[in-house]
C-alpha cells in the first residue's frame, strides 16, 4: 500500500499500516493540504486517490502521470461538478472548501455501462471458435480503455463497434464479435498501462495464436491481486504451454508448440487469472478445473453463469 499511502501522507493524512506497507490500514481524520504530485509509476488507482483527497484539501492539488492512464475518475468528478483542469498529463483539482473553492458537487442519476475489461473474456472466447457470433450490449468505450480492441484487431480478431454514443461524459456502444484465427504479437511500452487489466487474458490466449504472445515492460503485473506473471507462467505450463517467464513479462509460444491440455488451475485468489484460464480451458483437450473459482466474483459475480449460457448456445 506504500504507493497510495505515500502521497496521501504528503497531504497530511494520518495512515498507519502493517510494516508501514500492508493492509490492514488505520486511518484517522486529519486536515489535508494540496500537493503537486509527480507519479513515479502510471496508476489510475493512485491518481484517483490523490484527486479524491484533493477535493477535501486546501488549495489546488495537481497530479502528473508518466503515461496516460484510465480517466473515469476525472470524467465522473467533472460530471458531478468538481473544478478540474487538464493540461497534457497533468490534472489539477480545486478543493471544495479552499479560498478559490472548487464549487459544489451535485448528485445525479447515472446509467453505468458494462466494463470493457470484463467483456474482454467473452471477446477472447468468441475469437477461439470459428462459428462464434456474439453481441455484447452497452459496453463502456472510454478511449483510455479501448487500446485492448486495437490489440485484438492487430491480432486478427473480428470486432465491430455498433451504435456508439455519449452518456454522462463516457462513450458507450455495443460490440459484435465473430470467431477468427488470431495471429498473436508483442505488447510493450506505452501500450502496457492501457491494457494492464487485460494482459492475463491475452497471455492465456497465446498458445492458440499463430505467433504466440510476448508481453514486455509489464513488471506492474507482479504487484496486482497476485504476482500475475508467475501465476500465468505456472498455470500455462500446467496446460502444456511453452512459456518463458521474465522479470517484466513473459513470452508464450503459439499453437505450433503443441495443443493445450486441460489441467487443475490455481488462480492464487486472483479474479482475472481465474477467468482467463476458464476461457483458455474451453478450447483445451480434456477438462480444466479452476480452484477457488469464486474469486471471479470480485469483478464479475455472474461470470461462470454467463460463460455457461453462451457455451450452450
Amino acid at each position: 500500500m506504500r504507493r497510495v499511502i505515500g502521497p496521501l501522507r504528503e497531504m497530511g493524512a494520518d495512515i498507519r499500516a502493517r510494516e508501514d506497507n500492508y493492509a490492514p490500514l488505520e486511518i484517522r481524520g486529519a486536515k489535508l493540504k494540496s500537493i503537486d504530485y509527480n507519479m513515479p509509476m502510471a496508476s489510475a488507482q493512485v491518481k484517483s486517490a490523490v484527486l479524491l483527497a484533493g477535493l477535501f484539501a486546501d488549495g489546488v492539488t495537481s497530479v502528473t502521470e508518466p503515461a496516460r492512464t484510465r480517466d473515469h475518475t476525472e470524467l465522473a468528478l467533472e460530471e458531478f461538478g468538481a473544478a478540474l483542469e487538464k493540461n497534457g498529463r497533468t490534472i489539477r483539482i480545486h478543493g471544495l472548501a479552499g479560498a478559490n473553492g472548487g464549487g459544489k458537487l451535485v448528485g445525479k442519476s447515472l446509467d453505468l455501462p458494462g466494463d470493457l475489461s470484463s467483456a474482454v473474456f467473452f471477446i477472447a472466447a468468441a475469437s477461439l471458435f470459428p462459428d462464434s457470433n456474439i453481441l455484447i450490449h452497452n459496453v463502456g468505450l472510454n478511449p483510455t480503455r479501448t487500446a485492448i480492441l486495437d490489440v485484438f484487431a492487430a491480432m486478427g480478431a473480428s470486432i465491430q463497434i455498433l451504435g456508439p454514443r455519449i452518456a454522462h461524459g463516457e462513450i458507450v456502444g455495443d460490440l459484435s464479435v465473430k470467431g477468427s484465427p488470431l495471429k498473436g504479437g508483442v505488447i510493450a511500452g506505452e501500450q502496457i498501462p492501457l491494457v494492464i487489466d487485460e494482459l492475463p487474458m491475452l497471455a492465456a490466449l497465446g498458445p492458440y495464436t499463430e505467433e504466440g504472445i510476448e508481453i514486455r515492460d509489464a513488471a506492474e503485473l507482479r504487484v496486482k491481486e497476485s504476482d500475475r506473471i508467475t501465476a500465468l507462467a505456472e498455470n500455462l505450463r500446467r496446460m502444456n504451454a511453452t512459456v518463458e517467464e521474465r522479470p517484466d513479462g513473459l513470452k508464450v509460444s503459439g499453437r505450433t508448440a503443441g495443443k493445450l491440455r486441460g489441467a487443475e488451475i490455481d488462480p492464487r485468489g486472483d479474479h482475472r487469472i481465474a477467468m482467463a484460464f476458464a476461457v483458455a480451458g474451453l478450447a483445451a483437450e480434456g477438462s480444466t478445473v479452476i480452484r477457488d473459482a469464486d474469486c471471479a466474483a470480485v469483478s464479475f459475480p455472474t461470470f461462470f453463469q454467463e460463460l455457461n449460457r453462451l457455451a450452450e448456445r
